[in-house]
């Protein structure tokens, strides 16, 4: 009798707390909650920029959320990075990531304060896009092998502006030096639009960018593109050779763009989110808008973009050491 009523009694006691419990488990908010940030971590205008406010702008139409971007920019995109690393793991801080500031960058500068494999989690990869080489459309460069030639000719005086040290964009320019046997002069800027103005001004020689970055100038027919670094030609710019095709075995540069959250962030929300940014890519809508701005779009589960992240980060480690780059 006593034992039958210590029963009645616990499962009495038990159900008022499952039933706050599934009450509370009912009420949690689902996320997201509140507002996410965005990180850029490059100046307005650029092709990282011009990706981030897409994903940003049609994760927001798509879903009702509200999705800010960020810029903040410097260092080759390395202050962006190491703040979206800092930053709480709840979801609500994510950044636009791409090669130069996740692969590149952590062999070329001394004292960078993240590691990307360790401190940050990869959640969606965006897109990915070849580095083109392109000058004022009234240059005296019409062809690459124009470039090459004034190049043996004078060496150290044909310029090349980039978005900044340590960028791939940077060392695309380093390593064709070296494919071309030539020594072009590096003018690093802080970000594309800077560098952009510039070689539309004629105070630099050429620019190497981004295709996202470069492509609005392009169509406008005020920059001419000498050549593309990828291992094959760019959807958006059909007509414009490899530099492969020019004469250069296997040259392939290309960098890709993507969304990361700080290490530690759930899984069921980087789940989310990358569920979401693929259901974006998959429509003709997102496909024809990243297409237009130069980049090719490409879907991944977070475990093979985490894949790809390692993978290119042993990578460049061993083409930035065979550079001899490096920043303070």
């Amino acid at each position: 009798m006593i034992r039958r009523h210590f029963g009645q009694l616990a499962i009495a006691l038990a159900l008022p707390l499952a039933f706050s419990a599934n009450t509370a488990h009912a009420q949690a908010p689902s996320y997201p909650a509140k507002p996410i940030r965005m990180v850029v971590p490059f100046p307005p205008g650029g092709g990282t920029d011009i990706l981030a406010r897409l994903v940003a702008q049609k994760l927001t139409e798509a879903n009702h959320w509200t999705v800010v971007p960020d810029n903040r920019a410097g260092a080759g995109g390395t202050i962006g990075i190491a703040e979206a690393a800092r930053a709480a793991p709840t979801g609500y801080d994510i950044v636009m990531g791409q090669k130069d500031n996740m692969v590149v960058a952590p062999w070329l500068y001394k004292n960078l304060s993240y590691n990307p494999v360790k401190d940050l989690t990869a959640v969606a990869h965006v897109a990915y896009t070849p580095v083109v080489i392109v000058t004022q459309a009234n240059s005296k460069f019409k062809t690459l092998d124009d470039v090459v030639k004034a190049a043996r000719a004078a060496p150290d005086t044909v310029t090349y502006g980039s978005p900044g040290n340590g960028t791939t964009i940077h060392l695309a320019g380093e390593i064709f030096n070296g494919a071309a046997k030539i020594k072009m002069r590096h003018v690093p800027y802080k970000g594309s639009n800077a560098a952009m103005m510039d070689v539309l001004a004629g105070n630099v020689d050429l620019m190497v960018s981004s295709v996202p970055s470069a492509m609005a100038q392009i169509k406008a027919g005020k920059l001419r593109p000498l050549a593309v670094t990828s291992a094959k030609r760019s959807t958006s710019l059909p007509d414009t050779p490899t530099v492969a095709e020019l004469g250069y075995k296997d040259f392939d540069v290309s960098t890709w763009y993507g969304l990361f959250v700080p290490a530690g962030t759930p899984k069921e929300i980087v789940t989310t989110l990358n569920a979401e940014v693929n259901k974006l890519l998959a429509t003709p809508e997102m496909k024809a808008a990243i297409i237009a701005q130069g980049a090719e779009p490409q879907s991944m589960t977070p475990e093979q973009f985490g894949a790809l992240l390692k993978t290119d980060y042993e990578k460049w480690k061993g083409i930035v050491q065979a550079s001899g780059a490096t920043i303070e």
